[in-house]
């Protein structure tokens, strides 16, 4: 199961054992890092606001702390360069090290850190600071954590076990939640605003730690380990990506630009939509959206499953009509204003999304040589974030307004014409080969052969 080299270090593990490990601790890292976004939109909708921007109206202020929200988004591709460069040349492994502890450093942080009234114009500004470093740690968080996966995998179950990751986005959108409204119920108001918010940030800290700790026991993939014996490694793999395979880079950011957007139009802005216009009750409304995201994240699997049999490109496609067909129907049941109808409309809708979302961690990086692996998928996911999630919950409250209190048609038309630029890119999207035969399979071959 396990042999030592000469510098009497682990060599290749094999086994379920060793798997379940690289899983756990991809699993871990998307859990901390939608754990913290999700928690900073939460506060930064609460209490960010008057904490460090208290010489603005209440509503300017809230808009400034969003605005922060925003900044991590933009550092996403920074990071997908800095963090893919890591991961092509010092491995897979030293990748996933690194982005957790930027992100969860970064979220402590946020905890930490006094307010306006301590230091003055300095807190937002380090506040600014430390949500660009969130940013950059997240933008190859979720690359380092596919790729691991998908290249320690079994050729025909590499779907399934790179979609063990994706559960984490849905588990840390229920953990920062759940925590919130648990310390919402039992502090005052007061309490909360001047401490208790912090306490879900103190917490990213040891989920941080575990993270780390599990991740310093794990193998570096066979396929780098490959590259580094055959002298193959890209010297400069930001470089080689966007001079040979820039226009891939642009369709797989298109084709994942529609999950981010369904996502928070799902999520930040229908909880938003639900509570101030059709006028459903905050808390049960967001209990709302954890049931769906919890169907979701059970239903993960079983999509990736369907993409190992029936082939990944084929559920994305398949995921991206689903997407853009319900949206109207979801919408109008949100208009509804019954809490049941509600929680139905959001678990379709996110059911959808998952067809798509579920394959997409075996798929995209098997569109990727193995040396320029984490830097193609890194910058391409990112960049899909950017496109897909960064102002979709700004757009669609503007889009929303010109409906008024009637059906949001305006938003609707526009997540749909989203998901049909994805649809649009998916066509123009090779599928990636039988589970046996996929591209690192054909690159390893090539490498070992001298053919490159």
């Amino acid at each position: 199961m396990m042999s030592v080299g000469k510098n009497g270090r682990r060599g290749p593990e094999r086994g379920t054992a060793a798997l379940n490990r690289v899983t756990v601790a991809g699993l871990i890292g998307t859990v901390i890092e939608f754990y913290d976004f999700t928690l900073y939109a939460i506060a930064a909708a609460l209490v960010l606001g008057p904490v460090f921007f208290p010489h603005f109206a209440p509503a300017a202020g809230t808009l400034a702390a969003m605005a922060t929200f925003a900044t991590g988004f933009l550092a996403r591709p920074l990071g997908s360069a800095v963090f893919g460069r890591i991961g092509d040349r010092l491995g897979r492994r030293a990748m996933l090290l690194g982005t957790v502890l930027t992100t969860g450093g970064a979220t402590l942080g946020v905890g930490l850190l006094p307010g306006y009234q301590e230091l003055g114009l300095a807190a937002p500004v380090c506040l600014v600071a430390l949500r660009l470093l969130q940013g950059i740690g997240i933008g190859g968080e979720w690359t380092g954590a596919v790729v691991l996966a998908t290249e320690h995998a079994p050729a025909k179950r590499r779907g399934l076990w790179a979609s063990l990751p994706q559960i984490g986005p849905a588990l840390g959108f229920l953990l920062a939640n759940g925590g919130m409204l648990a310390l919402s119920a039992v502090l005052s108001a007061e309490q909360f605003r001047s401490w208790g918010w912090r306490v879900p940030f103190w917490c990213a800290g040891l989920l941080t730690l575990a993270g780390y700790l599990l991740r310093s026991s794990l193998i570096e993939s066979p396929a780098f380990r490959v590259l580094v014996a055959e002298d193959a490694l890209a010297r400069s793999p930001v470089r080689l990506v966007l001079r040979r395979h820039g226009g891939r880079v642009l369709l797989v950011a298109g084709a994942v630009a529609c999950s981010y957007a369904v996502h928070y139009t799902a999520t930040t802005w229908a909880i938003s939509h639900a509570t101030r216009t059709v006028g459903l009750d905050p808390t049960g409304t967001l209990l709302c959206v954890m049931v769906a995201m919890t169907v979701m994240a059970v239903a993960t699997p079983v999509a990736a499953v369907c993409g190992d049999r029936y082939g990944r490109r084929r559920l994305s496609i398949i995921g991206c009509a689903a997407m853009a067909a319900w949206m109207f129907p979801y919408l109008a049941l949100l208009q509804t204003g019954s809490l049941l109808t509600f929680t139905v409309a959001t678990t379709v809708a996110l059911l959808a999304l998952i067809i798509t979302l579920g394959v997409q961690g075996a798929y995209i990086p098997e569109l990727f040589e193995a040396r320029i692996r984490t830097t193609g998928t890194a910058l391409s996911y990112n960049l899909g974030a950017v496109l897909g999630g960064a102002l979709t919950p700004l757009i669609n409250s503007w889009l929303s307004g010109l409906s008024g209190a009637g059906l949001p048609w305006a938003t609707g038309a526009y997540v749909i014409c989203l998901c049909a630029v994805s649809l649009a890119c998916l066509l123009h999207l090779p599928g990636t080969q039988a589970p046996d035969e996929g591209p690192s399979v054909r690159f390893l071959a090539a490498a070992r052969g001298g053919r490159l």
